[in-house]
């Protein structure tokens, strides 16, 4: 069993991550405990990505490791050396929005914004995901892990659905 004071030190180990965080190499002097989320908000001031319950069950904190969507409050940001990490930030491209950033514009896909952040990095996840159905019902599954404390479903399910559109014929959208 391991004394207190070395469990403390461990926790106090400055250890170097490599990271590509929106396809820019970035590199990261962090203690081995931080998470993703601290990590990309605190050391990189990639605000986006929110902290809501710290515990993996409200989506605020989503962004993209190699292209799926995770909890960044509940990986270790060591655990990431090496991978590609996309945030709300690096979603657009090119200074055009994506097509879901665009959608949850065109729909009203907030309230108060807390949650947009999270739910487009699933949303944009779930788009590029062929195991996931069109369906309504299919992507209100996909996207239960995200909570949105005003209520902004249905505006977010017409979002979800507009920017699949547009992603699918190239199309403007339904608004």
């Amino acid at each position: 069993m391991m004394e207190p004071s070395e469990t403390s030190a461990q926790a106090d180990e400055t250890v170097t991550v490599n990271l590509f965080v929106n396809g820019e190499p970035r590199q990261l002097q962090v203690t081995s405990n931080v998470v993703l989320l601290d990590a990309l908000r605190d050391e990189l001031h990639l605000t986006g990505t929110k902290k809501g319950c710290d515990h993996g069950q409200c989506g605020a904190c989503t962004v993209h490791v190699e292209g799926k969507a995770i909890n960044s409050c509940l990986r270790l940001a060591v655990m990431c050396e090496g991978q590609h990490i996309t945030t709300v930030e690096g979603l657009a491209r090119n200074g055009e929005l994506h097509p879901v950033q665009r959608a949850f514009l065109d729909h009203d896909a907030y309230q108060c914004g807390y949650c947009t952040p999270g739910q487009m990095m699933s949303a944009a996840a779930l788009l590029e995901d062929d195991r996931i159905a069109a369906d309504d019902a299919s992507v209100r599954e996909a996207m239960s892990g995200n909570i949105c404390r005003c209520g902004a479903y249905k505006n977010i399910l017409e979002a979800v659905q507009d920017a699949r559109q547009v992603m699918v014929s190239g199309t403007e959208g339904r608004s």
